[in-house]
Formats: C-alpha cells, structure tokens, sequence
C-alpha cells in the first residue's frame, strides 16, 4: 500500500477497514496491516495534540515514525462503524527497566504497541510503566 499513488492508497485503506466490520480479529488485523508502514523519524510531536494530522492526511503524507503509526491504527478502528464509538486512548509510556519510551494505543482494553507484533490486553502491561502523557481520541466526525 505504502508505494501506491495517494488515491490508490485510499482506496486500499477504505477496502480494508471494511473487512474489519465482520473480522474475528480486528485488532491483530489492523496491527498487521500497519506493520509495513515505513518507520522513519519522528513525524510531529507526541506532545501537542493540536498538531496531530487528521487520518486522510496522514495517508496524503505517508510518512510515518512510531507516533504516526499508532495515530494510524487508532483512526482506521475508529473509522468503521463496528467501532466508531469505543473509546480510544493514546499512552505515551516510559519502561524504566528498558529506558525507553512508547506510544500505546488503549482501544477496548486492548493494548497495541507494547508488543510490535501482537495486542495484549492492558492488564497485561507490565507494572513499571509510567505514563508521562495520556490522550483521549474524539470520535472522528
């Protein structure tokens, strides 16, 4: 999808939010299917929710960090009519045993960039996280 014309990556992401609406695993799929996204340097600031792109221009830009991919997930879950209005929080985590920070998205309970490659629910992160800052995504009109 990542390499395809703004249009046609539209449309591929339309496409598959619409398989999420009967998916038994929508959560691991939309995980899935971001996990191509290209990683490059921090894209915006965590920290000014003021200046976090809208879903359709975080598509145009296709430029993604660890930030801008779980904005991604976020607004492709809240984007279907299955899940259009469950809450959605966006973590912004430190490890101290690790050093280092993460961006967590919390959506029903479930938990979605702790583990790049599968979603664990939220009581299982471990206990030495501290959250620095905490968001709640509106519902996207």
């Amino acid at each position: 999808m990542f390499l395809k014309k703004y249009e046609d990556r539209l449309l591929e992401w339309k496409t598959f939010r619409e398989t999420l609406e009967d998916s038994k695993t929508p959560y691991q799929d939309v995980l899935e299917f971001w996990q191509d996204a290209p990683i490059g340097n921090i894209a915006i600031d965590p920290y000014n929710q003021d200046l976090w792109p809208t879903p359709w221009q975080i598509i145009e830009e296709n430029i993604y960090c660890p930030f801008v991919k779980i904005l991604a997930i976020c607004y492709t879950l809240q984007l279907t009519e299955r899940f259009s209005d469950h809450a959605a929080e966006i973590h912004i985590v430190h490890d101290k045993e690790r050093s280092e920070s993460k961006t967590l998205l919390i959506f029903n309970q479930n938990c979605i960039g702790y583990n790049d490659s599968k979603v664990i629910l939220k009581t299982q992160l471990p206990k030495n996280l501290k959250v620095e800052r905490q968001y709640r995504i509106p519902k996207i009109l």
